[in-house]
């Protein structure tokens, strides 16, 4: 399966999983630009009580030997608080708003078609 194919299936399954863990999608895909080239952006936003989550979604598929969430480092977590704060001004939402950046991993078998999924809340301590 080409790789972005992965990236779609596995935020399909991310989006699932935390509405069965009772979030509210909000957005997808959204994408942080200044007068042209992309800056950032935040597979999915979501919202449980009064909590915004600004979900990354890392998806391999099982023949890797590493964790999903080992590819995001200090550098992409800055991009994404910085697309999460786009975000809130867009939305009119009060940075003294409860927020977190969240990490989903799924790790799909391709030959049983079944996928595991790990959530790392808060993950920007």
């Amino acid at each position: 399966m080409p790789t972005r194919e992965i990236g779609i299936l596995g935020e399909d399954i991310a989006a699932r999983f935390l509405e069965q863990k009772g979030y509210k999608i909000l957005d997808r895909n959204f994408k942080f630009t200044i007068g042209g080239p992309q800056k950032g952006e935040v597979d999915i936003i979501a919202k449980k009580g009064d909590l915004i989550c600004f979900v990354e979604v890392k998806t391999l598929t099982s023949e890797n030997s590493f964790s999903p969430e080992a590819k995001v480092d200090f550098i992409k977590m800055r991009k994404i608080a910085k697309t999460a704060q786009s975000w809130m001004m867009k939305n009119k939402i009060g940075f003294d708003s409860p927020w977190q950046i969240d990490v989903v991993a799924v790790i799909i078998d391709e030959k049983t078609q079944k996928a595991k999924v790990r959530h790392l809340e808060n993950a920007m301590c």
